[in-house]
């Protein structure tokens, strides 16, 4: 756009362009820093269990770890756009746990029923379940944390009421149902292809569509964005009911995988999907997130569950370990949002 100023002005606004250079450069290379120091992170951990249990990076190891986070991987991807909107959905694990008792008691009823038609059935009870949850918290404007609390509570109920509190066991289940996890296309798991194409179209959403771009705003100053002519509330309930369909359609998997549907499945689940954004650089203040860091996250987080049993860690030990690396993540965030913002603050005082 041409500028139409005077010498004076254009001379004027030289510095601010500098600084805003500037500190775009700064959150770029800090940003990259943080994914790269974390790449870096999971190399040396997987040399370091390697040495302990040569077992650790063997091809039926590695494969097994890949299918067992491809679920965490794809509901990161949801999460991180919530989080991105200032928001939180605890009630992921639940909404997972509702669309898969639906999948299974539907595909015991009639056994016949084609795989892709269960997929699109729990998907869309998960889809209807985030509807609930985002117009609760983007028309009814009740905080995030309490509306997907109480909503986290009510699925459950659900899941329990369809299923009158019994569980769906294997034989129960259909061969062409379990083997939507467990099948495989041209050797790789039907899982990871299925995590691999959810992450290339968030990130063509993310990176090349006006709406992809548009949570980002809302997240960075939702008052700007409402100022530009955002519709904050579509925004806002557009993500939680991507995240409820990532989490039905992820319910569908978990119980094609594990051959199991019962009340309790994925029981605090949600917490160590936060974990595995953080993890990978999601600030949870918002306006901030890529998808190269939540799978990051999402791999380390996996490694770390897979890794530590093998090397006979305690399971206290897990946990406080886990919580450990967890808490270095936060305080890295902070660290980064705080640089991010001091840069800002000296880009204005020039």
């Amino acid at each position: 756009m041409e500028d139409k100023g005077t010498g004076a002005t254009i001379a004027a606004s030289q510095p601010a362009t500098g600084g805003t250079v500037k500190t775009r450069s700064f959150a770029s290379n800090i940003s990259k820093f943080r994914e790269v120091g974390l790449l870096g992170f999971i190399v040396l951990l997987s040399i370091a269990v390697q040495i302990r249990n040569p077992s650790f990076l063997t091809l039926e190891n590695i494969s097994d770890m890949a299918t067992n986070t491809a679920i965490l991987s794809i509901l990161a991807v949801g999460m991180m756009l919530v989080i991105v909107t200032r928001g939180i959905d605890l009630s992921i694990g639940a909404i997972l746990a509702l669309s898969g008792m639906t999948a299974a008691l539907t595909v015991g009823a009639f056994p016949d029923l084609h795989p892709a038609l269960v997929i699109m059935l729990g998907t869309a009870v998960g889809w209807i379940s985030g509807l609930v949850v985002g117009f609760l918290v983007a028309k009814v404007g009740i905080l995030p944390i309490i509306a997907t609390l109480g909503m986290m509570n009510v699925f459950r109920g659900l899941t329990y009421m369809i299923s009158g509190g019994k569980w769906v066991s294997a034989h129960q289940m259909p061969s062409s149902f379990k083997g939507i996890a467990t099948a495989s296309f041209l050797g790789v798991n039907n899982l990871i292809l299925i995590a691999i194409v959810i992450y290339l179209v968030a990130y063509y959403f993310i990176q090349h569509t006006r709406t992809g771009r548009q949570i980002y705003a809302v997240g960075s100053n939702p008052d700007s964005a409402q100022i530009s002519g955002i519709k904050s509330d579509r925004i806002i309930w557009l993500v939680y009911a991507i995240m409820g369909s990532l989490a039905g359609l992820a319910g569908v998997l978990w119980v094609s995988k594990f051959a199991s549907a019962q009340g309790d499945t994925a029981s605090g689940y949600e917490l160590s999907v936060i974990a595995a954004c953080v993890l990978g650089g999601v600030s949870i203040a918002g306006g901030s997130g890529k998808i190269s860091g939540i799978l990051l996250g999402s791999i380390l987080f996996g490694i770390l569950n897979n890794a530590l049993p093998l090397i006979n860690v305690s399971p206290f030990w897990q946990m406080g370990i886990q919580g450990g690396v967890i808490l270095i993540a936060i305080l890295v965030n902070a660290f980064v949002k705080r640089g991010v913002d001091r840069s800002h603050l000296m880009r204005r005082r020039i």
